[in-house]
């Protein structure tokens, strides 16, 4: 079951790793589109855009259906929230580590506030 998840969550982060295809998904978000719909923003083919698209459904991201001869594909967000958890481990790792760091940093500069500053000299006389 974990090598399961593992190897989906590999597949994800392939397909998420490309921006035309990160696009497509952003595109899904508002709703349905058909395949042309998805390429049109780009400079590429419908074959280029195909694949792209096929990327996206191997990993699950986005469900195709054919209606007639027009390809609708929909964003399946499924997916996409097991990224989300996954990455949200790194997100408190890094979270505890920089909350350590402001506290230091805080601590620190209280300790220099309390410090007095050393004396200043003279002014010269000016006449």
């Amino acid at each position: 079951m974990v090598e399961h998840e593992i190897t989906r969550l590999d597949t994800v982060f392939h397909a998420l790793g490309d921006p035309t295809r990160r696009q497509m998904l952003h595109a899904l978000a508002g709703g349905e589109k058909t395949v042309s719909q998805l390429a049109d923003p780009f400079a590429i083919s419908l074959a280029a855009a195909s694949k792209h698209i096929k990327t996206l459904e191997k990993a699950g991201l986005i469900r195709r259906e054919v209606r007639g001869r027009t390809h609708l594909c929909r964003l399946e967000p499924g997916p996409l929230a097991s990224a989300h958890e996954w990455l949200g481990f790194y997100q408190r790792f890094w979270t505890e580590r920089l909350d350590i760091l402001e506290r230091l940093l805080r601590e620190q500069d209280a300790g220099n506030q309390r410090q007095p500053s050393p004396p200043k000299p003279p002014e010269g006389d000016k006449t």
